[in-house]
């Protein structure tokens, strides 16, 4: 079973007990990064806004059938008061609970229903290879996203095609996607930007980030760039698991060299991701 499966069986079979995004990572054997990435790229949600959403959901349906009283829902649903229950309720649906119940109708609610995985973001991607790279510097462009707003990073890649000539004492040919300083609600930095020295002078309204010296799985896309996506969703989604690999903490980026093409978005990228 993939990640987010087992994340959404283990939210649906304990929907009523106390939940935690620790305990969720726990029970999927992963950490709590790697959990909430790949569910926010699998749904668009963070962990714990769904469990919220379920059980809202779930109060909704329960509500609607009149039968319950809304502090025993409020209970059932992790809430510790009516008044938090309703305060709940009124600001995911704008109506109040009681109303639900008077109408015993829901549909006019934008429910939640259990997410059922989209087997079409999973696509073949080769076993990665194993590889030690030592601390190294990237200086370029960078930018804070969620994996909402994510739609803006080819724009970032043009914006920093134009002003790449500023980097001064660049190390090869290569540019480098670098993903940094993400938190557990999906907003991350991205850095389009080349490997520079120590030294080098940082141009105004650019960034150098210090990749520090690890253990990385290397993976690769071949294809057009707008199925990157589905490579990035498969990788953390099933092939680190499928691989008994181990997310480490680190910054991980992507690789840009002559066997890709930018002007056409064919060819080869490597992603390498920091694993313990």
């Amino acid at each position: 079973m993939d990640l987010v499966s087992r994340a959404v069986w283990t939210i649906e079979t304990s929907l009523f007990n106390q939940l935690s995004l620790s305990f969720i990572a726990e029970e999927c054997d992963v950490s709590q990064y790697h959990l909430s990435r790949v569910f926010r790229l699998a749904t668009g949600m963070s962990v714990m806004v769904y469990v919220r959403s379920r059980r809202l959901s779930h109060a909704a349906h329960v509500l609607a059938l009149g039968k319950a009283e809304i502090l025993d829902i409020a209970l059932e649903t992790q809430y510790n008061s009516h008044e938090a229950f309703t305060r709940a309720f009124s600001s995911y649906f704008g109506v109040l609970p009681s109303s639900v119940r008077e109408s015993k109708n829901t549909c006019q609610l934008k429910t939640l229903e259990p997410f059922i995985m989209d087997n079409s973001l999973l696509v073949t991607v080769e076993p990665p290879t194993i590889q030690i790279r030592q601390q190294f510097q990237i200086t370029g462009i960078s930018r804070q996203y969620t994996f909402e707003t994510n739609f803006g990073i080819p724009e970032q890649w043009g914006e920093f095609a134009e002003h790449y000539h500023a980097i001064e004492a660049v190390n090869g040919d290569a540019s480098y996607g670098v993903c940094h300083d993400s938190d557990k609600q999906g907003r991350f930095w991205y850095l389009t930007g080349l490997e520079t020295g120590t030294e080098t002078a940082v141009p105004a309204s650019m960034k150098r980030v210090t990749l520090p010296e690890g253990r990385y799985a290397v993976f690769e896309h071949n294809g057009h760039i707008s199925d990157y996506r589905k490579t990035i969703y498969t990788i953390w989604n099933k092939m680190l698991t499928d691989e008994g690999l181990e997310h480490r903490v680190a910054p991980d980026f992507e690789v840009y060299d002559h066997r890709f093409d930018p002007d056409t978005g064919q060819g080869l990228v490597e992603i390498w991701i920091p694993v313990a």
